[in-house]
């Protein structure tokens, strides 16, 4: 099964690049979101981040308390590295789970912000990024996050540069209120039609 990865900043608007391509009939693994899920139900991982950031990281009922986290590992680098490294492989094996269960898809598409950085680039076979100028990736971001620019810009200088992204990508969306998404969607998901039935189940 060919295997897309579908990445972009902060504030670039993937989320709903995937949303566009689940219109499409494409099958959509958020890992963003599942990440967020097994922080709080898979077993090894919950106990890795409660040894590391303490108990209280979790409120009686078991819920992260992801603020305090946030304040935590954008101000530590190596406590995000930390955190990455019990995350990502664990978001790895689900998806791999995941897409056994959405074998009629023509192909999935996995959206991660931290697609390159984590290194799950390397089970994908083509790589599409989501691109916007800083100024309204920002904005976007204050809105939807009630965050500061300084908080934002934190978050950005997190992540790999668009243009590195875009250098290591086969396609690229511009969502920057100057093109329209629909067409360019449009376009690759017509693309990815021609090119997945050479692609084995898996």
């Amino acid at each position: 099964m060919l295997k897309v990865g579908l990445t972009g900043g902060i504030g670039s608007g993937k989320t709903t690049v995937a949303r566009l391509f689940e219109t499409c009939g494409i099958a959509v693994y958020y890992a963003d979101e599942w990440a967020k899920w097994l922080m709080e139900h898979d077993p090894l991982l919950v106990e890795q981040i409660r040894t590391t950031f303490g108990q209280d990281i979790y409120d009686p009922q078991g819920h992260l308390q992801r603020p305090a986290l946030a304040k935590i590992i954008f101000a530590d680098p190596q406590a995000r590295r930390a955190l990455e490294s019990w995350v990502h492989p664990a978001v790895l094996l689900h998806t791999e789970e995941w897409i056994q269960q959405h074998q009629a898809s023509p192909y999935i598409l996995k959206e991660a912000a931290l697609l390159f950085e984590s290194g799950s680039y390397q089970y994908v076979d083509k790589i599409i990024t989501v691109t916007a100028p800083v100024e309204l990736r920002i904005a976007r971001t204050m809105t939807r996050d009630q965050a500061s620019a300084e908080q934002v810009q934190q978050r950005i200088a997190a992540q790999l540069p668009d243009e590195t992204k875009i250098q290591r990508s086969d396609f690229v969306i511009y969502n920057d209120e100057q093109h329209l998404l629909i067409p360019q969607v449009q376009q690759i998901h017509q693309q990815l039609l021609q090119i997945a039935p050479t692609y084995p189940q898996a």
